[in-house]
């Protein structure tokens, strides 16, 4: 499991040390601060990032919009972002607003208005609004990732690193590494998200990942998960053994 990896673009010291400390607190990963456009460029192509949060004005200059000019014109390189600004200049917030930011935040900032700023940022950029806002949802699903609401942290998983589902009318205990996620969600749509050459249905409530089987049982019918998880193969479902190769 992975946590979302923020860029921090602020020239004021006193600032981002505040930008910091409200992201940690919250389990967001800092991957770095750049105090300049130029700096900005290097950390954001030396880093995973996953959203990225920018002072308009760095060292008296609107550098910050520059920035996220280069953002937007570079498909592959495509982030959210929000904006930070003291500014009051009409001129400056049209040119920024063309760069079609995810929030607009004016200094001094709230602690709790950059973390609602961040979430509604990934749930817009993967075009998935107001999941975050209902008691009803709390992912958001991309095809790599999820990110989990939880208490009052977002949890990035990867797909990839998850050992096996747990399936139980509309919820879905997610289980990676030693940690599980409860999440609300249909068995149709977290079985759309999942690679079928490495996901596997063995059972009306388990999915489990290939990659993580430590040991088969066929007599009986269970599998031995890398978290040490038995999970049962139902008759329905032992086709799947014939995936495997057994050795007799």
């Amino acid at each position: 499991m992975e946590k979302i990896k923020v860029l921090i673009v602020e020239d004021t010291v006193a600032e981002s040390d505040k930008l910091i400390d409200t992201l940690t607190e919250s389990q967001f990963e800092v991957v770095g601060v750049a105090r300049s456009h130029q700096e900005a460029l290097q950390l954001f192509y030396a880093n995973k990032v996953d959203i990225v949060v920018i002072d308009i004005f760095l060292n008296g200059i609107p550098e910050g919009i520059t920035f996220a000019e280069t953002l937007n014109n570079v498909p592959e390189s495509s982030r959210p972002f929000v904006f930070l600004t003291s500014s009051t200049d009409r001129s400056i917030f049209e040119r920024a607003r063309l760069t079609k930011p995810y929030s607009f935040l004016l200094k001094p900032f709230n602690p709790l208005e950059v973390l609602y700023a961040l979430e509604m940022a990934i749930e817009k950029f993967y075009g998935q609004p107001d999941i975050f806002q209902s008691d009803e949802e709390d992912t958001v699903i991309s095809s790599e990732f999820l990110f989990i609401k939880k208490k009052d942290a977002l949890k990035k998983v990867a797909v990839s690193d998850i050992i096996n589902i747990e399936v139980e009318e509309r919820y879905c205990s997610i289980f990676v590494g030693t940690e599980k996620f409860v999440i609300q969600i249909s068995l149709t749509k977290v079985t759309n998200l999942l690679d079928p050459s490495k996901f596997y249905r063995v059972h009306r409530n388990h999915i489990v990942n290939a990659h993580e089987i430590e040991e088969i049982q066929p007599s009986d019918s269970l599998l031995v998960m890398s978290n040490k998880q038995h999970i049962p193969i139902s008759d329905h479902y032992k086709e799947v053994l014939n995936q495997f190769k057994i050795i007799k």
